[in-house]
């Protein structure tokens, strides 16, 4: 499932995200950078991606070719492989014999 960064409400994945597309549980634009998983604030144009363009308004619908909804933590975290804390402290036990 996705969520919504403005609600947390769920989206369904088999739901095409097209520009005007809405959330059903409180209508914010769905198309926008703080639903994207390149949104990253602090980054130059707050975004991971860098051939993306500027957006200035990273709430409202917008025509970015790099868009993909981000998923949900939950989502996130029960991919395999994707225990990154784990891994690295394992690395570490095995650098310092701890």
């Amino acid at each position: 499932m996705w969520s919504c960064a403005n609600c947390g409400s769920a989206i369904d994945r088999g739901v095409p995200i097209g520009r005007s597309s809405i959330c059903p549980a409180c209508n914010a634009y769905l198309h926008s950078c703080v639903n994207c998983r390149f949104y990253s604030p602090g980054r130059h144009n707050d975004c991971a991606e860098p051939q993306a363009e500027r957006v200035r308004d990273k709430r409202g619908a917008n025509f970015c070719d790099y868009f993909v909804m981000r998923g949900t933590q939950r989502d996130d975290e029960t991919k395999p492989g994707t225990d990154r804390g784990k891994s690295a402290r394992d690395a570490f036990d095995k650098l310092f014999g701890g």
